[in-house]
């Protein structure tokens, strides 16, 4: 927002960003401790209506005591999307004006997936949104997508235009969703980071 980032210091950047990360961290609570954690002022009609737009309420009414549901360590007790859109609800509750999502969804199956993006679309509605996948699915509608590969920018651009390019990008949208044989050399060292905004 035309403020340099070196001026602001570490704890105001932090209030500033929700993280919805791959492995996600759960501690040995109730499902509504794991919502809460990122802003415990929050009350239960906020807690409920941020899992409502996380796609969670429902398997989270469906547990033996619902909210007050014990997770086990690391949510042990829930499966990978369970995890992933309790992570969701508790990014939609906090509520910033920066999300990273690093690789948010590659730890489910397809089904879980589709549910998944739709609860992330909700999410990144109206915020900075920094996206990290090898999915292309991910970053598909971003604003503005980066290829890495070995470390540097190969390409920037949106959906269609890598796409027209015929570079690295379109070489990965053609494997991922033409059902081309995967040549290990082209994923090996690729990163995909899009961005909203």
């Amino acid at each position: 927002d035309g403020v340099d980032i070196k001026t602001i210091t570490m704890e105001s950047l932090r209030s500033q960003i929700s993280l919805v990360l791959q492995d996600v961290f759960l501690f040995n609570g109730t499902v509504a401790d794991n919502i809460l954690y990122g802003a415990p002022q929050a009350d239960e009609a906020a807690m409920k209506r941020a899992a409502e737009q996380a796609h969670a309420y429902e398997f989270i009414s469906q547990l033996p005591e619902g909210f007050d549901t014990r997770i086990g360590e690391r949510g042990v007790k829930l499966s990978g999307g369970q995890k992933q859109r309790l992570a969701i609800a508790r990014a939609i509750l906090r509520d910033t004006p920066i999300l990273i999502l690093d690789e948010a969804t590659s730890a489910v199956d397809s089904e879980t997936e589709t549910e998944i993006q739709a609860a992330l679309r909700e999410l990144m509605r109206g915020r900075t949104t920094i996206i990290i996948a090898h999915r292309l699915s991910t970053v598909r509608e971003a604003d503005q997508i980066l290829v890495l590969s070995d470390g540097r920018i190969a390409e920037i651009g949106k959906h269609q235009e890598l796409l027209r390019k015929g570079g690295l990008y379109s070489k990965l949208y053609h494997i991922q969703f033409k059902d081309a044989p995967e040549p290990p050399e082209i994923l090996e060292h690729v990163e995909l980071a899009g961005g909203r905004g």
